[in-house]
């Protein structure tokens, strides 16, 4: 169903408007009646004011759009040569080009003699119209250029955050896109990605292994250490001191606990053969132990009955 709304006008209103073209008009033809040569010099001038005004203003509008086209293009040069994000560079291009473009053309405006006062008010109060309504998504962009700026992950990287984890795929200006292990595509908004912690795993070249090994009670201690080093030394992607920023593997007794004996080995490998290896020696402890007559522990509680 369709309403028609209708607008109720004021006879008054009507009758205002009325007189004041009429009286306009009448002066007018009062001018030409008395001298119409005085009116027509001044016709005459109010046009060449006018047609100065407008080439000035068509003038500064040409010269101003070659301004902003020559900023552009020195930003993207600069913005190759320091090799920045592509994402970012695109962005400032545009804020700078938008904002040069706006205040050219109030700029131009003002120079045809129209009063830019109300024009500059009204872009104002738009400008906090749209950041009061897209307040969520600004700060998507503050936390988008924060991204791009310091840069804590890029494309490629495997990182944890916000409870994923996976590797990053695409770094946009508003979100960042991440794929699971599991193949799933997960879209983090940078506003609260830039607030909260990012574990970055590819940002370091190597990383250090750990792996805890619970044995029971009463295992010869020297024993697990030395087939544990064995284990680990048989693996030829375990680096050693010799590697820049690596060290030796160590195998250590690391905690006597309720149910069980704790021992810790720490070797390093690079960041690509973290996870094969840490699956590898894995399978092995847990084949080779017990081979050996060392048991892995579980919880267990003894109970003494006194009579």
């Amino acid at each position: 169903m369709t309403f028609l709304q209708t607008t109720t006008v004021d006879p008054n209103t009507v009758i205002n408007v009325n007189d004041s073209l009429k009286a306009v008009t009448t002066d007018i033809i009062d001018k030409v009646k008395d001298d119409p040569n005085s009116f027509l010099q001044d016709l005459l001038q109010s046009a060449i004011d006018f047609g100065l005004k407008l080439l000035a203003a068509l003038a500064i509008y040409i010269i101003g759009a070659w301004i902003i086209k020559r900023v552009k293009i020195g930003l993207k040069k600069m913005f190759a040569r320091r090799e920045t994000e592509g994402t970012l560079a695109s962005f400032i291009i545009s804020l700078v080009s938008i904002t040069l473009t706006v205040l050219l053309i109030v700029i131009t405006i003002g120079t045809l003699g129209i009063n830019t006062t109300s024009l500059a008010a009204l872009l104002a109060a738009g400008g906090m119209a749209i950041g009061m309504a897209l307040s969520g998504t600004v700060s998507n962009f503050a936390g988008g250029l924060m991204l791009l700026v310091f840069k804590p992950f890029k494309a490629g990287d495997f990182i944890t955050a916000q409870g994923y984890s996976g590797t990053v795929k695409e770094v946009s200006i508003v979100n960042t896109k991440i794929i699971t292990t599991d193949n799933r595509v997960i879209i983090i908004p940078n506003g609260t990605l830039s607030n909260g912690n990012i574990d970055n795993y590819s940002t370091m070249p190597l990383r250090r292994l750990d792996i805890e090994v619970h044995v029971e009670y009463g295992t010869d201690a020297d024993l697990c250490i030395d087939l544990l080093r064995s284990i680990i030394n048989e693996d030829q992607r375990i680096l050693n001191s010799q590697t820049p920023g690596a060290q030796d593997p160590f195998i250590a007794l690391l905690s006597m606990n309720d149910s069980n004996i704790s021992f810790i080995t720490r070797s390093w490998v690079n960041a690509a053969d973290y996870w094969p290896v840490k699956f590898e020696l894995n399978k092995k402890i847990y084949e080779l132990l017990p081979q050996k007559g060392i048991q892995f522990a579980y919880p267990q509680l003894n109970v003494t009955i006194k009579s």
